[in-house]
């Protein structure tokens, strides 16, 4: 009998073993899931917010060279030199480039004046290269039309000094206004 309690012992020990490994694991399995389980149930709030811009149509004239005739002496000849207007659009804008006729006195589009005191000389700008097409300020009849890309736009002013008297020599002048109607 005593071989039987001895053997029962050993089953029981065995088994007390084991539940005592098997509730160590449960423990730390439990402290696991309580660890994991607070990180998983943490909460989160969410919304969304609009991003917006509103474009509205507007122009600007980003550069506008001078236009230089050089020097000259008699004046017997056309002479001829370019200058170039920079506008830039929102896109799909339409548009009108217009230049005035400058300040001389009894200045027109048509025939402009470059003046040292009371001395002038004649001048015309142009939309084409052939000089054939006066710019002028009126939308609708001579001045440039255009829509907007967004970007830059170039325009080249094509200008012209005809033949005429020549005045004393002297470094002669104009101021041109230049007007974007959109």
């Amino acid at each position: 009998m005593h071989h039987v309690y001895k053997s029962l012992r050993g089953i029981m020990s065995f088994m007390l073993k084991s539940v005592v490994r098997r509730g160590a694991l449960l423990s730390l399995a439990a402290l696991l899931a309580q660890a994991l389980g607070s990180v998983a149930h943490a909460a989160t709030a969410t919304s969304t917010f609009t991003v917006q811009m509103t474009v509205t149509s507007s122009c600007v004239i980003n550069s506008a060279s001078t236009l230089n005739f050089g020097s000259q002496g008699v004046l017997v000849a056309n002479v001829d030199n370019t200058s170039t207007l920079q506008v830039q659009c929102t896109n799909t804008t339409p548009y009108n480039i217009g230049l005035d006729a400058g300040q001389g006195t009894g200045a027109t589009v048509a025939v402009r004046k470059m003046t040292n005191g009371a001395s002038t000389i004649n001048y015309s700008l142009y939309s084409d290269s052939g000089r054939t097409t006066v710019w002028g300020n009126t939308v609708g009849t001579n001045t440039i039309a255009g829509t907007g890309s967004g970007g830059s736009q170039s325009y080249t002013v094509y200008g012209r000094v005809p033949p005429q008297t020549t005045p004393a020599a002297a470094t002669y002048t104009d101021t041109i206004t230049v007007t974007v109607t959109y």
